[in-house]
């Protein structure tokens, strides 16, 4: 069985060729903002679609279980990713004012079927 940051890998591909189905632009994958060496977040998926910027948070599970994959992305996570989305906003001298938004992909793996099921949130 592949271990959780393998796991975390995978759906993170798996969630790249979802968005680019949907005609996605991706920009940036794993975005992270250290500063002194201590890592203040990570944007998984940095993407564009009809001019908004798409800050995207994947979560994967191997298999269904109590807690959905979107119920994991809790009131500080999704602030955490809107500081990060900010920085990187400003690093690309894009302003804060332009159209921009936070979405999590939550998808379950099933291994014995080799099917993934995915659920997209937009805009949370």
């Amino acid at each position: 069985m592949p271990s959780s940051k393998e796991i975390g890998k995978l759906g993170e591909d798996i969630a790249v060729k979802f968005l680019r189905k949907k005609r996605y632009k991706i920009l940036e994958r794993n975005f992270q903002k250290d500063i002194k060496g201590l890592k203040l977040g990570e944007i998984d998926i940095v993407a564009k679609k009809d001019k908004v910027v798409i800050f995207t948070e994947v979560k994967t599970l191997k298999r269904e279980s109590g807690i959905s994959p979107e119920e994991r992305v809790n009131f500080r996570k999704r602030q955490t990713i809107a500081k990060i989305a900010e920085i990187w906003l400003n690093k690309h001298k894009i302003p804060l004012n332009s159209p921009w938004q936070i979405d999590i992909l939550a998808i379950v793996l099933n291994f014995d079927s080799r099917i993934a099921k995915i659920k997209h949130f937009k805009n949370i």
